[in-house]
């Protein structure tokens, strides 16, 4: 395939996720999913070092998850490329629907699509977070035998225990990724 062809299917495939991906940059994550199973530019391990790098980056998820995808396939220009394609549905749409907003905000039809919307974009997220929970906290091997990383499970689960505790809620989720850093490299997760 010639740079030109997959340029225009980076496009294309990331103007496919803005289009669809209604909640931001988690919903983005089961079409990010799908990409890796239907192109095989990154594996599910890929994708899941990207979500952190994407997570401990400036920015929004969704946009920085299609640069780092478009760079590792096509380079800079890819980045550039797959940034856009991911954005541009959105401009357009909110393009359009600031020009009637105002029209049909209380409209009762509308308020009951996006009632309706939120859970269904909480299912979607909730569907990939458990891929990605299957890949970063079970080994699961070429012939489908799963065995735990317990300590990482323990690790996660001790992680939100402490995120409920309300002074802890009010640290800065900078130092979260710092503390799971140095914790990673002292116990060699």
């Amino acid at each position: 395939m010639n740079n030109f062809t997959l340029a225009l299917q980076l496009f294309w495939e990331f103007f496919k996720i803005g289009l669809f991906a209604v909640g931001g940059g988690p919903a983005t994550l089961p079409y990010l999913v799908n990409l890796s199973e239907k192109t095989g530019w990154f594996s599910m391990e890929e994708l899941t070092n990207m979500i952190a790098v994407s997570e401990s980056t400036p920015g929004p998820l969704g946009i920085n998850m299609a640069t780092y995808v478009g760079i590792e396939t096509l380079g800079p220009f890819g980045g550039i490329i797959s940034t856009l394609g991911l954005v541009l549905p959105s401009i357009i749409i909110i393009c359009i629907i600031a020009a009637f907003f105002a029209k049909v905000s209380e409209n009762r039809y509308v308020k009951a699509a996006f009632g309706s919307i939120r859970p269904a974009v909480t299912a979607i997220i909730t569907i990939a977070i458990s891929g990605i929970c299957k890949v970063t906290l079970f080994n699961i091997a070429d012939d489908g035998t799963v065995t735990p990383y317990t300590h990482l499970i323990i690790f996660a689960v001790l992680v939100l225990i402490l995120l409920q505790i309300k002074p802890i809620k009010k640290i800065h989720p900078v130092l979260f990724f710092v503390f799971g850093a140095i914790v990673g490299i002292i116990f060699k997760f």
